[in-house]
């Protein structure tokens, strides 16, 4: 089983694999093909098929018990441009293998499931864990009716392709009474398992993002011709609205609060011609809502006088904002009591990375699981786990579902 599961993580990475990592964008050609892969994988394993409304993949084995809840684990496929082979694989994989070695194991009383989540990463429609935020229902069709890619193809228009409608998406929600409890395995994308010397961290609570869409509208004018006075230069605003989000994350810290500007578009886009128009997109973290709300504020407020002093117009478009969650506390018991009885070292911290964990906890008993990943790294070509590791995680889901589920 341990050579199966390091070798099936490689085999899910050729899909969407460059010379500059792996680019597996959600509901892309690259998606659906490691998607095919891994439901062939799971019919092989036992699990019996079947793909909701949004497009989330579950697998289930029956438990003796028809009308029990089911125990439920799960992750995603779906990566960011240029991401690694670990994240999100890591949980699917060990999460059929999980379900492989209790099915051999012999009948338990509750069904077991298995959820490869649609979408979990924000790269292609500006919004993460889509599949999952349908899934407990805090979504609607209104508001994914408005997702599109930065191509412009709407996400309504993409699951049309492959026989979803989006108008039934409600159908994918999941009642609380059927499911009994959740466990996700992930790789930590931190370097607190690292410093601590753990292989095992069991997460108490999530960091929720907060993101919007910044728009600096400036005048496009000619790069020789235009006196430096009289210039509305999009990309100066821009600019300096990126080192207010750096300078405002700083300051916030202590709090636990990180901000990002990870994307931006340009226009006209050309070197001689001062730029009109710039998009951005900024991506707040925090653990405590109330700083996040603070943030947040802050930015919009350094936003308005940067663009003023600069005589650009600005708008902002908040694309989500969700509060952090905290794990389930008898969840975090139990896999300490995992740990424990397997001579397994482990150490409770916060993730400061979104997670599917953390919309199934809204609806059930969730819990957590990472795993180090080298020198943290993560959504990047390097980011690694080494076997031993990925193994000693798996025992641990294993156990703990088996004592959810017996």
């Amino acid at each position: 089983m341990e050579n199966w599961i390091i070798n099936e993580i490689e085999q899910i990475a050729q899909f969407g694999q460059d010379k500059r990592g792996i680019t597996r964008l959600a509901f892309s050609k690259e998606d659906y093909a490691a998607r095919e892969y891994v439901v062939k994988l799971m019919q092989e394993s036992g699990l019996t098929v079947r793909i909701d409304e949004i497009g989330n993949i579950i697998g289930r084995i029956n438990g003796t018990d028809a009308a029990a809840p089911a125990v439920v684990t799960g992750s995603h496929l779906d990566t960011v441009p240029e991401g690694g082979k670990f994240d999100g694989i890591v949980g699917v994989v060990g999460g059929i293998a999980a379900l492989k070695t209790l099915k051999e194991r012999g009948p338990l009383t509750h069904p077991l499931e298995l959820i490869v989540f649609a979408a979990e990463e924000s790269s292609r429609f500006g919004v993460a864990t889509i599949g999952s935020r349908v899934m407990a229902g805090l979504t609607n069709v209104h508001a994914l009716n408005k997702l599109k890619d930065q191509d412009g193809i709407s996400l309504a228009k993409l699951l049309q392709e492959k026989g979803l409608d989006i108008q039934h998406v409600t159908r994918a929600v999941r009642m609380k009474q059927e499911i009994k409890a959740f466990i996700e395995l992930h790789i930590e994308q931190g370097t607190a398992l690292e410093r601590e010397g753990k292989p095992i961290g069991i997460i108490e609570a999530i960091a929720a993002p907060a993101r919007c869409k910044i728009i600096v509208e400036g005048v496009a004018s000619h790069s020789g011709t235009t006196p430096m006075e009289d210039r509305q230069d999009a990309l100066v605003s821009a600019a300096m609205i990126i080192l207010a989000v750096n300078e405002i994350a700083l300051e916030q810290a202590e709090r636990g609060i990180v901000g990002t500007v990870g994307a931006m578009k340009v226009y006209p886009g050309a070197m001689n011609v001062i730029p009109g128009l710039v998009e951005m997109w900024v991506d707040i973290r925090g653990v405590d809502h109330q700083s996040i709300i603070e943030c947040v504020q802050e930015i919009k407020d350094a936003v308005s006088e940067i663009t003023k002093r600069q005589n650009t117009g600005v708008s902002i478009e908040m694309l989500s904002s969700e509060r952090p969650a905290r794990m389930d506390d008898e969840m975090v018991q139990l896999l300490s009591t995992v740990c424990r009885q397997q001579g397994i070292p482990y150490y409770k911290m916060n993730s400061g990375a979104g997670h599917d964990a953390m919309n199934i906890s809204r609806i059930t008993k969730a819990g957590m699981i990472v795993i180090p990943c080298r020198a943290g790294i993560s959504h990047n070509p390097d980011e690694y786990a080494t076997p031993e590791d990925i193994i000693t995680g798996v025992k641990v889901l294993t156990e703990a579902l088996y004592q959810l589920a017996k």
